[in-house]
Formats: structure tokens, C-alpha cells, sequence
């Protein structure tokens, strides 16, 4: 599913247009990335929570040459879901 088809689903259940739809989509995406990037949990109830975690430096190898390369701190967004959610998952 990507973000047109989640926004044909949520058309077609509250009535409203297509285009309408995608706004409010590409709005709730804009917030969870705005607070990702200012370092803020999102919790959504039902669904899970996206939590942003800092990956230290380290060193790696290139795959190809095999040299020692450094690999710079970053961080990245993770996301640990609901008990509901676990559950449909699992049956």
C-alpha cells in the first residue's frame, strides 16, 4: 500500500474527495516527519510508536576492495507497534 492507495481507502470511508483525501495523508506523514526530525517520540494509540535512536561512528569494510572505511554517526527512525497490531499480525 503506498500513500494514494491509503488515501483511495480513506476517500472511500469518510466521504470525502480523492484529492481532499491525499492532503490529509501527505499532512499526517509531513507531522510524523517534522517531530521525527526535532527528536520527538510519536505516539499513535492503537497503531505504535516511531522513536528516533542515534547510530554511533564505526568503522566498516568496502565490500568490493575490502579497505577499512568510517562510518559517520547517523540517526534513523524506528517504529515498535501496538499490542493490537502485534495481534493481527500473529492471528
Amino acid at each position: 500500500m503506498n500513500n494514494s492507495d491509503l488515501a483511495e481507502k480513506l476517500a472511500a470511508s469518510h466521504g470525502v474527495t480523492k484529492a481532499d483525501a491525499r492532503k490529509f495523508v501527505d499532512g499526517v506523514f509531513d507531522a510524523i516527519g517534522e517531530a521525527a526530525a526535532a527528536g520527538e517520540e510519536i505516539s499513535l494509540n492503537g497503531f505504535g510508536k516511531f522513536k528516533v535512536k542515534d547510530t554511533p561512528a564505526r568503522e566498516g569494510r568496502n565490500p568490493s576492495t575490502g579497505a577499512t572505511i568510517q562510518i559517520a554517526a547517523a540517526k534513523k527512525i524506528s517504529f515498535t507497534p501496538a499490542k493490537g497490531i502485534k495481534d493481527k499480525l500473529n492471528g
